[in-house]
């Protein structure tokens, strides 16, 4: 097996390269996917033949190439580096619904939202009927609050 190994480093590459794809998934910023860039080139030169010096050369280049010319590009389009990104939750806030079951006066109903069912009181503790349109204004915990549009 190590014979093998030592006679085929493209290999070894192929594998470190699927290795830091999968600690990208963990981690999310895409500093890792340069390195995984990185390896595949490293690869490609144990393939071609060269030696283990020149494989760690294209290694270290290519990932430095990748970190300053494919990261910033592949976080503009996947991050949009958004200071203030709001979770799921959150990104119902200001959304519009409709009233699925009467929110009751000083009591519950329930809004759709894109699919969801949302339980929710009225901003102003009136009774919002069935099929009104509403605007989700607040969110505590699984209960948003609305008011009818």
């Amino acid at each position: 097996m190590i014979d093998f190994l030592t006679q085929h480093h493209w290999l070894i590459w192929i594998l470190v390269s699927v290795l830091c794809l999968i600690a990208e998934l963990g981690s999310g910023d895409l500093f890792i996917l340069c390195f995984a860039i990185g390896a595949l080139a490293a690869s490609l030169a144990a393939a071609l033949g060269l030696g283990i010096i020149p494989q760690l050369i294209c290694l270290a280049l290519c990932s430095l190439l990748s970190i300053y010319f494919i990261r910033p590009v592949a976080l503009r389009y996947l991050h949009r580096n958004d200071e203030n990104r709001v979770s799921n939750a959150d990104a119902i806030l200001g959304r519009v619904g409709q009233v699925s079951q009467t929110i009751e006066k000083g009591g519950y109903g329930r809004v759709a939202i894109d699919g969801d069912d949302w339980k929710a009181v009225s901003s102003d503790g009136e009774a919002i009927e069935k099929d009104a349109k509403v605007k989700v204004v607040a969110r505590e915990s699984i209960i948003i609050t609305v008011e009818k549009i």
